[in-house]
């Protein structure tokens, strides 16, 4: 899980929670119409801007929000290096017994078109392409929670304005003035609170995955190419380490050892 995305959802309802608590009014914040306005009318927005697979489809991907990043740099790097002294001294053709162990589908079918003789200039157009595809795709799921996020303060708003025109209705009644309004301003409340805590930061959080993922899957195109032209281990390395921060490289074990 990641701890960032489960302790910030709950550090804002903790202080929200808190201010509302100490008001003493906890009742007038709970209005089920509300509610109902705000999250089931910015659903019919997004489901009018998407299809119904595609906001189907993103319950797929919001899980990434709250898993924890996978720090999988440093161990493509050793992989790579592993497979890099294998084929130096064996011949690619002897990484061939070791591809069916590799768990990612892109690295392993890159292996493959390297080991089958696939010219460098297609294997890196095949993955660019699948990788492209990738990003459109996570894109997607962005898109949407951005919807969302943009949707439900207008749908707050308009609930607020049907709150305010029932309230004009019962204008000869003073009494009931502040309760009304009261109502009224309830779903401009709820639409403010599902855009800035839950919709826009999990479609930021949806684009740091995406962002992480598609270093790991450009380092892992580099590595592919590099095996298939023969480079030594030391140098691909060097190259790989590239692609992740300077503190992390310092985790990286002595490649001076490693290679010998």
């Amino acid at each position: 899980m990641d701890l960032a995305t489960i302790l910030g959802i709950l550090s804002g309802l903790t202080l929200i929670g808190y201010t509302i608590f100490s008001g003493g009014n906890m009742d007038i914040f709970i209005h089920v119409p509300s509610m109902m306005i705000v999250f089931g009318g910015a659903m019919a927005a997004t489901l009018v801007n998407f299809s119904l697979n595609e906001v189907i489809g993103v319950m797929r991907v919001v899980k990434k929000a709250f898993m924890g990043g996978d720090s999988r740099e440093l161990e493509v790097i050793d992989l790579y290096v592993d497979l890099s002294k294998r084929s130096r001294t064996e011949g690619i053709l002897a990484i061939d017994s070791q591809l069916s162990e590799i768990k990612d589908d892109f690295m392993r079918s890159g292996l493959e078109m390297a080991v089958d003789g696939t010219e460098p200039e297609t294997i890196r157009n095949v993955m660019e392409t699948e990788l492209t595809y990738l990003i459109e795709r996570h894109k997607k799921g962005q898109q949407i929670f951005t919807s969302l996020g943009t949707y439900a303060p207008a749908f707050g708003m308009i609930g607020t304005l049907i709150g305010l025109i029932s309230m004009l209705k019962t204008l000869d009644d003073p009494s009931s003035i502040g309760m009304g309004m009261a109502v009224a301003l309830i779903t401009t409340f709820y639409g403010a609170f599902l855009s800035n805590l839950v919709f826009l930061p999990i479609a930021g959080k949806l684009k740091n995955r995406s962002d992480e993922e598609v270093i790991v899957k450009e380092m892992i195109i580099e590595g592919v190419l590099a095996i298939q032209y023969g480079e030594h281990p030391r140098n691909l390395s060097r190259k790989l380490l590239n692609f992740i921060p300077p503190e992390k490289r310092s985790n990286h074990r002595n490649m001076n050892k490693a290679v010998g």
